[in-house]
């Protein structure tokens, strides 16, 4: 099968390097300040996920999915997620299969803090990685 698109350049393949440190960048220290905090990234994550559903609650289908996840993982994380204090879990409303997940205060406190830290964060290399990205857009056109 023949490839019609223009071949790649050096610059291209060194802006795609570039792009991708930068986001490996961000994620090491996102993983950092989350155990910084005593959590593990993926703790960190799922709790995102739950507080950032709607109405602040999450079903164990929707944090998988968001997480990438296997439901049975999922299901482990969520109850080591309880056992730390972090999360609260319950049936759901109208179908009580389904597992409902919320943030419980110290949880809510906690992500609050890691998300002001990832906030600043992201205002310092934002501007980088949307040059970054840019510079990626433009070239495909």
């Amino acid at each position: 099968m023949s490839d019609s698109r223009k071949k790649l350049s050096d610059g291209d393949y060194a802006r795609l390097a570039d792009f991708r440190f930068a986001l490996r960048r961000f994620l090491e220290f996102s993983a950092d300040a989350a155990k910084g905090e005593g959590l593990t990234p993926r703790q960190h994550q799922a709790m995102l996920v739950i507080r950032g559903s709607e109405g602040g609650r999450a079903s164990v289908g929707r944090l998988a999915e968001r997480l990438c996840l296997k439901p049975n993982t999922t299901a482990e994380l969520a109850q080591r997620l309880e056992a730390g204090g972090w999360i609260t879990r319950e049936p759901g409303q109208a179908d009580r299969r389904v597992v409902v997940l919320a943030l419980t205060p110290a949880a809510e406190a906690k992500l609050e803090h890691l998300s002001h830290v990832h906030r600043r964060e992201l205002g310092q290399i934002g501007p980088e990685i949307a040059a970054l990205f840019q510079s990626l857009a433009e070239e495909e056109k």
